[in-house]
């Protein structure tokens, strides 16, 4: 039987968008309603996705306005990421351009990368800022899938997590004998 497939995810936007929130949602399938800032977590998730089981360790990251040197580590360390962002603040989505060109920068813009962007506080509808028309542009425009979600009521939480090691599983597969290949790089 072939070892448990491990993958690197890691979780940046802007501080106070819920990152924490989603993850622990996830991991723990508990909302923790005070807003505590993030030095830095990590958790181990032990999950099947599409049949598969498979060992996710996430890494939980300040909010961006409070790390700087730590964001080159971040990037490079990390096989998949999370953008998030607050559906209730439209600065926080602006957070994530410049983050997802980061990730690139670091990368290298000819890889294919693993990245799903995700509003949070869905369930805050009434104090909404960012349209889902706007949503979809950018989807469309950055070539990456969109959630939107709420830890709180647990609304699209799996998903986003699920998809993300869709695209690790797809960008790093194992050979016939269950080594790792050479990560994918788009010609």
């Amino acid at each position: 039987m072939a070892p448990l497939r491990k993958y690197h995810a890691v979780v940046l936007g802007a501080g106070g968008v819920g990152k924490s929130a989603l993850t622990i949602r996830f991991g723990r399938n508990e909302f923790i309603e005070q807003y505590n800032p993030t030095i830095e977590e990590e958790y181990r998730c032990d999950l099947i996705v599409d049949g598969e089981r498979c060992i996710l360790e996430i890494l939980d990251t300040p909010g961006t306005e409070q790390f700087t040197a730590l964001n080159e580590r971040y990037l490079q360390q990390g096989a998949g990421f999370l953008l998030v962002f607050s559906l209730i603040d439209e600065n926080s989505l602006r957070d994530i351009d410049s983050i997802r060109q980061q990730i690139f920068q670091v990368k290298g813009a000819d890889m294919d990368i693993p990245i799903v962007v995700v509003g949070t506080k869905l369930d805050l509808n009434t104090e909404r800022e960012v349209s889902r028309a706007r949503i979809q542009e950018l989807a469309k425009q950055w070539n990456l899938p969109f959630y939107e979600t709420s830890a709180k009521r647990n609304w699209h939480v799996s998903e986003v997590f699920e998809d993300l090691v869709r695209q690790m599983r797809k960008c790093y597969p194992r050979d016939e004998h269950g080594r790792k290949k050479d990560p994918c790089i788009l010609m």
